[in-house]
Parts: structure tokens; C-alpha cells; sequence
């Protein structure tokens, strides 16, 4: 396993992080692995060399911290590993239970700390961002989590570039720690992130860490235009069908199947191989329901494309709307 330091900051993680989403509560969606299952994951992972593990409250509606934060702690020293989790969405029903207030995030953290069963948590994400909150509000409130010893560094996902310029300028006005990582939506066939939010985390020293590198699955070859998939995610994951399956997708996944069988390596392999080569990506999240797709894709570290390689799968993307986040109308700006 290789290893990288997170944007401009002295935290090394594995070029590989495992997402925990997968983890948690079976009923909670029907592609969820209980804790016995995730179990031979988080083994593998280790095995491997990822010391990176991402999570958040809402998934599983809290399981997958406890799942994630009993398995890291039975397997590993609390120094040898980076933990990530994330706020926004909310918990339960009534008002002050989501969103980026100082009374949710405050709240929200000391909760994700007694499910995790940990003293601090690495990375502490926004999930997305907050229109009704003041930024100045949110960020105040997440510096002092920091300074409070309960966070070591701050991280955000899916968002406009224009707001997390904002949320970076207001930051280092205010002397208030700063984002160091984006976690944003970012694979072969959905590469919007590529006009200004990649440009503007290279520029400011952010670490990105994409979230759905492979596309759900997309990637790994077993879709068809006629086919979602053999595997239960597949069959019943709708985000999956709102943002994929697209002709111009399927016409990107052709050029990857082609590459595939020439050079005798797997879609997915090859797929986070490309995303591991652009600039300013630092550790592409994967989520795993088999051990050895986990498997796969820590090998995909060791494959190098070549330029011409690199030109075949870019070549035929085409634009494509804005998915893994809400992009305000100009009205909602006035």
C-alpha cells in the first residue's frame, strides 16, 4: 500500500480508504453488511495496508459508527488509523436534529464519539452544506471541536465551488482551522468536479477524496444496457439509477471494457487506477460487500496508465448535470 499526506497537512493515509457505509444495519438498506460480515473486511483492509476508514452518523442511522468504531478498536491501536465521519443529515424527526447549526454539530459529534467508542475523531466531514445556517456559525463551531481535542482536522463534501471558496475564505479570516479535505462525488463518467472544485482544492492545498470512484459499480464492468448488475446494490439502489446508466456512461464504460481486455486488467482496477492519477486525488473512497473487490482495488495502487491510456477513457465523456449535491437556483440566492 502506498501512502500520502492529506492536502497540506502531515496526516499520511492509505492511498485506498474504506468506506463504511456498507457497514452497519442490514434492514437499513438490503446491500448493508452486519457486524459478523464487515468483520472479513476490516481484516482485509488492514491486511492490505489502509490505515483510512471513512463513516457517518446517518448511516445505518448510527450502526455503521458502532460497527466501524467496535471492529477498528478489537483490530488495531487508536494511533494506527484515521477515522473519518461526517454531519448534516439528520437523526431523528424535529427541529435542531440536522443541519450545520453550532447546537446540531456540537451535539451530533459527541454522539458520533459514544457510538464510535473513541476519544476523537480524525476527520470530521460535513456532509453537505447548509443554506441556512451562516457559514461564520458552522465553521466557529467545528474550530472549536478542534481546539477541544474531540477533532484533529476538518473535512467537507458535495459541494459548489463557489461555497467552499467561501467556507475556506471565512475560515482563515476568522483564524478558525480550515477544511483540509474534500470528499466529493468524482469517477470516469461523472467528471463535473474536474472545471473549478479539483482546480480549487489543488490551489488551496485541499486533499480530495472522492466519493463513488468505481460509480456504484458502473465500473466494474458487470452492467449492461440491457442489465443493472448481479448484485443486490445493483438491483436496488435508485441513486444509482438517477445519476448512471446513461447512454453517454455506457459509451465511456465501453472505451474501459475495451482498455480491460487488452491489458488483461479488471474494469474497476483500471477504472480507480485513472482517478488515483489526477492530479490533487489523494485516497478515492471504496465501499466493499466482497472481500475480494476490496482486494482489487488495493492492487489497482500498483498499476501505472499510460498517457495514451489516459486518452482513450477520457476521450469520449461528455458534460454531464450536476448530481451528489443541490445546486441553489439563482432566486434561492437573492
Amino acid at each position: 500500500m502506498q501512502y500520502q499526506k492529506l492536502g497540506n497537512t502531515g496526516l499520511e493515509v492509505s492511498r485506498i480508504c474504506l468506506g463504511c457505509m456498507s457497514y452497519g444495519d442490514p434492514d437499513w438498506r438490503p446491500w448493508t453488511l452486519g457486524e459478523a460480515e464487515a468483520r472479513t473486511h476490516f481484516h482485509a483492509a488492514f491486511d492490505a495496508g489502509i490505515n483510512f476508514f471513512d463513516t457517518a452518523d446517518m448511516y445505518s442511522n448510527g450502526v455503521s459508527e458502532e460497527v466501524t468504531g467496535k471492529l477498528l478498536r478489537d483490530m488495531a491501536a487508536r494511533d494506527d488509523y484515521v477515522l473519518a465521519s461526517k454531519v448534516f443529515f439528520p437523526m431523528a424527526g424535529g427541529p435542531n436534529r440536522g443541519g450545520l447549526s453550532r447546537k446540531h454539530i456540537l451535539a451530533a459529534c459527541d454522539d458520533s464519539l459514544r457510538r464510535l467508542g473513541v476519544d476523537y475523531i480524525d476527520l470530521y466531514q460535513i456532509h453537505r452544506w447548509d443554506p441556512s445556517t451562516p457559514i461564520e456559525e458552522t465553521l466557529e463551531a467545528l474550530d472549536s471541536l478542534v481546539r477541544a481535542g474531540k477533532v484533529r482536522y476538518l473535512g467537507a463534501s458535495s459541494m459548489a465551488a463557489w461555497q467552499f471558496s467561501s467556507a475556506l475564505h471565512a475560515a482563515g479570516e476568522n483564524g478558525w482551522h480550515r477544511f483540509v479535505a474534500m470528499q466529493n462525488h468524482y469517477n470516469l463518467i461523472y467528471r463535473e468536479e474536474e472545471r473549478e472544485m479539483i482546480p480549487l482544492c489543488i490551489d488551496e492545498g485541499v486533499g480530495v477524496i472522492p466519493w463513488s470512484p468505481l460509480a456504484r459499480g458502473f465500473l466494474c464492468g458487470t452492467r449492461t444496457r440491457e442489465d443493472k448488475g448481479p448484485t443486490r446494490r445493483a438491483a436496488s439502489d435508485s441513486m444509482a439509477d438517477d445519476m448512471y446508466f446513461g447512454e453517454p456512461d455506457f459509451v465511456v464504460l465501453d472505451a474501459l471494457l475495451e482498455l480491460s481486455a487488452e491489458r488483461g486488467d479488471a474494469p474497476a482496477a483500471l477504472a480507480l487506477a485513472w482517478i488515483l492519477s489526477v492530479p490533487g486525488v489523494v485516497s478515492p473512497i471504496i465501499g466493499s460487500t466482497k472481500v475480494e473487490h476490496l482486494e482489487e482495488a488495493c492492487a489497482a495502487t500498483a498499476l501505472k496508465l499510460s498517457a495514451a491510456d489516459i486518452e482513450r477513457l477520457e476521450a469520449p465523456y461528455a458534460p454531464h448535470p450536476i448530481h451528489g449535491h443541490e445546486q441553489p437556483a439563482p432566486r434561492d440566492m437573492a
